[in-house]
Parts: structure tokens; C-alpha cells; sequence
């Protein structure tokens, strides 16, 4: 979230509408990101394909992603396309909408559990927040994530932070992903368990990113599940390549044998 105040949006940028009143020859939308200022989007500029009625397309009261198309701020007019909205760009923007709206409505909690005005906690919790982490959004995913190590540096009350993190982790989801596979040792050495078992240790206990969890558990020897879950597959894949190596390591030092096959998505 940026504090920038703009008055009106940029040729090319893509914005949330809703449609307001439906003419023959087009409609006007109020832009939900610019305290409703009106936007004329052309019969023209509904869709790509030929409509026989405006209102095919179009209800009075829908929300959807426009593109703005011309601006003339002396006269304060706004143009908006709804055809030249890519799906991909639809969704995006969707998306960050809806980020944007979740975090806002979960300060206006911070804001009332401290019993100070939203605006007064935007412009001061809120700007800090988001001067350090980019947006809003993404500092309250750090905070849900990392509690008060997130916000440590940035001075806030104790209150605050208590409030913060107690809201964060309540109103935020950590989406977070997996990858798997069968780890398959053998050995035929008589000290084999203790071999197997200080080479499933060495595995869990790599060296890796502080949102990666790793779990590794026998499924019936020689068959051991290696299990990683974390916030990318980048981070995931990286990890399961230096268990694996280090696994393949230490197997060559004892003599054994190893395999792996991943699991299927």
C-alpha cells in the first residue's frame, strides 16, 4: 500500500470500478481506489466480441478491473477500458485488491483494540509498516509469520506490537506448499541401524531456511518419506538438493546404497 495521494489514476493503469449508472452508448464507473470519481467507459470499449446490449455485459452496482485509457485532469475526465483487461491482469489485480482490503480491515481492528482512530494508526503503524516491508499486506504476512521479530526495529508500544501480532496471526493465512519423495538406504554392515540413523539425522538437521520444515519418518525399511514444507517451492527444492547430497555423502562414507524418487504433484 502506498501513502502517495493521487487525485486521479494514469493512462495504462489498471483499476478497480464499479459500474454506477448503464447508457446505450456506454456507462459511467466510480473508481473504488479515487474516493469514487467518475469514469466514462465507452460502448466500444466493453468488449472484443460484438454485444447487441450494453447490458449483456454490464449490471448497475458490478465491481471489475478496468484499464485506464485517457485522463484529461483539467477537466477531469477519465476514460476506462474494460476489453484491454487481460485474465491475467484481471486476476492480479483482483488479488491485490483483495490483500489490500483484508490488510486494511485488519488494522482498523489494531486501530479499535488500542482506541485510536483508523486514520491515525495508518498514518503512523500503518506508514512504518509499509516503508519497511513495501505494502501493507506483506507486513502483516511477516508479522503472522515471525511475531514480534518482524516488527522489533520499528518501535512500536508494547501494546502495539501485542495487538499486531494478535491480529496478524488471526486475520492473515500463510499459504504454504510441500514437496516429497521415498528415501531408499540399504546396508548390509552389522551396525547398519546406527548407520541408517545418523544418516536420516545428518538429513534433518541441514542447514536451511528458517519457513522450511523438514520431516522424515520410515514407512518400512529400507524406505524412508522425506517430507519438506514451506512458503516457495525455490526454497524447497534447495533444500531437498543438499539433503540429498549430503545423504548421498555420507552413504558413500559407510558403503551403503541410495535412492530417491519423488513424489508425483
Amino acid at each position: 500500500m502506498s501513502f502517495e495521494v493521487k487525485d486521479f489514476p494514469d493512462k495504462g493503469e489498471l483499476v478497480i470500478g464499479t459500474v454506477e449508472k448503464i447508457f446505450e452508448y456506454g456507462a459511467y464507473v466510480k473508481l473504488d481506489e479515487y474516493d469514487n470519481l467518475r469514469a466514462y467507459l465507452p460502448r466500444n470499449e466493453v468488449s472484443t466480441k460484438w454485444i447487441r446490449n450494453i447490458r449483456d455485459v454490464l449490471k448497475e452496482g458490478q465491481k471489475a478491473v478496468f484499464k485506464v485509457i485517457r485522463v484529461d485532469r483539467r477537466k477531469g475526465h477519465v476514460d476506462v477500458s474494460l476489453k484491454r483487461v487481460s485474465d491475467g491482469e484481471r486476476r492480479k489485480k483482483l488479488l491485490e485488491w483483495k490483500k489490500l482490503q483484508k490488510s486494511l480491515k485488519t488494522l482498523e481492528i489494531v486501530a479499535s483494540k488500542l482506541n485510536r482512530p483508523f486514520d491515525d494508526v495508518l498514518n503512523t503503524i500503518g506508514r512504518r509498516l509499509t516503508e519497511k516491508y513495501g505494502d501493507l499486506y506483506s507486513a502483516l504476512e511477516e508479522i503472522a509469520r515471525f511475531g514480534e521479530e518482524a516488527i522489533r526495529d520499528l518501535g512500536f508500544t508494547e501494546e502495539e506490537n501485542k495487538i499486531l501480532i494478535e491480529e496478524a496471526k488471526r486475520h492473515i493465512e500463510i499459504k504454504k506448499v510441500k514437496i516429497s519423495g521415498t528415501l531408499f538406504l540399504f546396508t548390509v554392515k552389522g551396525d547398519g541401524v546406527k548407520i541408517i540413523k545418523d544418516i536420516l539425522t545428518s538429513a534433518k538437521n541441514v542447514e536451511k531456511p528458517r519457513e522450511v520444515s523438514v520431516r522424515i519418518y520410515t514407512v518400512g525399511s529400507p524406505r524412508y518419506k522425506v517430507e519438506l514444507i514451506g512458503l516457495n517451492y525455490k526454497e524447497l527444492e534447495k533444500t531437498l538438493a543438499k539433503i540429498l547430497e549430503l545423504v548421498k555423502t555420507k552413504a558413500q562414507q559407510y558403503g551403503a546404497l541410495m535412492r530417491f524418487v519423488r513424489d508425483r504433484k
